[in-house]
């Protein structure tokens, strides 16, 4: 059995790219999510709604051709989010 040092392993973790962060008109994003939207200058600061930010980013994908894991993550992790907000309980 292989043995870790917890203490190693918890320094290792970036606890900031997690952290959710106001950009106006009641939308969160994480700190990882504007890093990537960043990279793509996905103007995500002019979006009314994640549905928008959403899709701004399928906008990307598709015009770019391309398969970014990163991209492909935010844009789940968006719209899980806006379903859960926005879906009657």
């Amino acid at each position: 059995m292989t043995d870790y040092n917890i203490d190693e392993l918890v320094n290792t973790i970036d606890f900031n790219k997690g952290k959710f962060n106001d950009i106006g008109n009641g939308i969160l994003l994480t700190n990882k999510e504007i890093e990537v939207l960043d990279r793509y200058n996905i103007p995500y600061k002019k979006c009314t709604s994640l549905k928008d930010i959403i899709f701004e980013i399928e906008s990307i994908i598709n015009e770019l051709d391309i398969m970014d894991e990163d991209l492909e993550e935010i844009s789940m992790s968006i719209s899980e989010r806006d379903y859960y907000q926005n879906t009657n309980k």
